[in-house]
């Protein structure tokens, strides 16, 4: 009896441990986020090729679930845990407006007490301010029918004394303004005000251009969004270009709500110019139900047109010193989700590597020039693509050696799509199938019943796989070829970790000081390289991805700064320890 009561304890006991392990699991997501993002709704733009596309969003904590806001949707996102997203089909632009075409371009969103109010750019003043206490549904009305603040990339904010104030603006010419609301009301209280501009000529991020160079165009500020934190106004803005790889989001700070603003040295605080998909700009600031910061932005496609583009967001905080940062390193690898309270300066990464950056690669057939390695190439900017979109058409991927599986992204590009606007009850099915020989398949991921849209799929596994080859199969595509820009395959390799980065050299110019030229001893089995970069050495807060080249040509830097340079290289195995700290002056 004894015996047998110790038994079942201890199988309780396992059972118990079992399930706290499942309830404690942290969540995991992979940039660009997994939305049924519409199609383009301008008939214009469409002789480029029909393509998904949407930017500028807005994220909101309120009653508990978050609301994802961006440009030409019509609708909106929520969700209960920021990974599994729900689409509420919504128009806002009344039939008077809709020569703007869709309604809400670049969003704004405001939370006043049990009321949640969003409102897109416009330059008319007969725009409508909605709002709603339920937007888990369609269930909407106007807060004011002509709102007077006509604004474009508008963001909104209330202050803790209660008062309310929208900020925008959006040109290369022209500043960004602010403005007070009256709460009750939402007419205007004064003028308009000019807050900030930009000022490229001393930093070298804001320059226009793919690479901060164009002499020609002058830069855009756009995007405009506020936070308090600690008594200061943090004033965010987007810049130089939403079509350039380095767009970003900078910061100016004041002790009041409409200024003065000073710049923040540590600029632009959200940055990611490498890596797959690029682009951290025209964003929001917004804290979780743990009071964990994060900051959600554009990234960018632009092969179609210079408006196709996606959604990430990234940890985010303030420092102690009230320095605004956003921690994009490895910004589009598998990241945690918060499940308490954390530390942004640690990083959220996972760990899990990419498993099959350029390795071989064999499909069912090529359409034209879209080759099969673009899928593996690690840039979201070029894709593969079969001959059709029929049921069978595969993908299959090669890892090089039996490999830890952890989580797959499949990111399907929109070759010959012949949607535009918002299609609702489209889906994508597929097989994904892994092999440890490359002759016996098993079953790995089955969508073959799935019923949503998923044109970045991201699928953690339950439980790792061992795997070297891993196949896709094509059993449905909601429009046009069955076409990939990345089929990424996650976790940790067989072998060792790539060594230590020697012979960092970082040449800074006299006569541009703007621009350096970053240049290292490759490693032999690095796939990649990590650069860290800041103003002072213990706020390296921003970074650059390097693949399979052994030099950078940076011209972000603010030319009257020192900077702190730092590299690390990293493979399918992990990440080597980072160099000492090189100082530019």
């Amino acid at each position: 009896m004894k015996i047998r009561f110790c038994s079942l304890f201890v199988l309780m006991l396992c059972f118990g441990l079992l399930t706290a392990n499942a309830q404690n699991r942290r969540l995991t997501y992979c940039n660009p986020l997994n939305l049924d993002y519409g199609y383009t709704p301008f008939p214009n733009f469409a002789g480029w090729g029909k393509h998904r596309a949407t930017a500028d969003p807005t994220m909101t904590l309120f009653k508990g679930k978050y609301y994802l806001f961006s440009t030409n949707q019509f609708g909106y996102w929520w969700s209960d845990d920021m990974l599994n997203w729900h689409f509420i089909y919504r128009k806002f632009v009344r039939p008077y407006n809709e020569v703007q075409g869709d309604e809400l371009c670049a969003p704004a969103t405001l939370v006043l007490g049990d009321t949640l109010l969003v409102i897109g750019s416009t330059h008319n003043k007969d725009f409508t301010l909605w709002m709603s206490t339920n937007p888990t549904h369609d269930d909407w009305k106007a807060a004011k029918d002509y709102f007077k603040v006509g604004a474009w990339d508008p963001g909104m904010f209330a202050d803790d004394d209660g008062r309310v104030y929208i900020y925008h603006g959006s040109s290369n010419t022209l500043p960004l303004y602010g403005q007070e609301i009256d709460r009750k009301t939402f007419e205007p209280i004064g003028p308009k005000k000019e807050l900030v501009k930009l000022d490229p000529e001393v930093h070298g991020w804001e320059r226009f251009g793919e690479h901060n160079d164009n002499v020609f165009l002058l830069p855009f500020i756009e995007g405009a969004w506020m936070n308090k934190h600690n008594g200061k106004y943090y004033l965010q803005f987007g810049a130089p270009g939403t079509e350039q790889s380095g767009y970003g989001d900078g910061v100016f700070t004041s002790d009041k709500p409409l200024g003065p603003f000073t710049y923040q040295k540590h600029n632009p605080f959200s940055y990611k110019p490498g890596g797959f998909a690029k682009g951290a700009g025209h964003g929001a600031t917004w804290q979780d139900k743990f009071g964990n910061y994060w900051h959600i932005s554009t990234m960018g496609i632009t092969v179609k047109n210079n408006f196709e583009r996606r959604i990430g967001f990234w940890p985010a905080g303030f420092d102690k010193d009230g320095v605004l940062y956003t921690n994009t390193a490895y910004g589009d690898y598998p990241y945690y989700l918060s499940t308490s309270p954390e530390d942004h300066l640690k990083s959220n990464f996972t760990g899990w590597m990419i498993l099959n950056y350029n390795k071989p690669v064999q499909v069912s057939s090529t359409l034209g020039a879209y080759e099969p390695n673009n899928a593996v190439d690690e840039d979201i900017k070029t894709y593969w693509s079969a001959k059709t979109a029929s049921k069978g058409e595969w993908f299959k991927t090669d890892l090089g050696a039996v490999s830890t599986v952890n989580a797959i992204q499949i990111n399907y590009a929109d070759q010959d799509a012949t949607f535009m606007g918002k299609s609702l009850n489209v889906f994508h099915q597929y097989m994904v199938y892994s092999s440890l020989d490359g002759k016996t398949w098993n079953p790995l991921i089955d969508k073959s019943k799935n019923k949503t849209d998923v044109p970045h799929d991201y699928v953690e596994l339950k439980t790792p796989a061992k795997a070297r080859y891993l196949k896709m199969v094509n059993l449905h595509m909601p429009t046009g070829k069955f076409a990939l820009s990345g089929f990424r395959v996650f976790g940790k390799g067989s072998g060792t970790q790539p060594d230590t980065v020697q012979n960092l050299i970082v040449l800074r110019g006299d006569s541009e000081r703007r621009n350096a030229w970053l240049k290292w001893k490759p490693v032999d089995d690095a796939v990649g390289y990590t650069i860290y970069m800041g103003i002072e050495p213990d706020k390296l807060y921003n970074n650059m991805m390097v693949y399979g080249k052994n030099e950078y040509y940076f011209n972000g830097m603010d030319k009257n700064l020192p900077y702190y340079f730092q590299i690390e290289a990293f493979n399918e195995n992990g990440i080597s320890k980072r160099t000492k700290i090189v100082r530019v002056q």
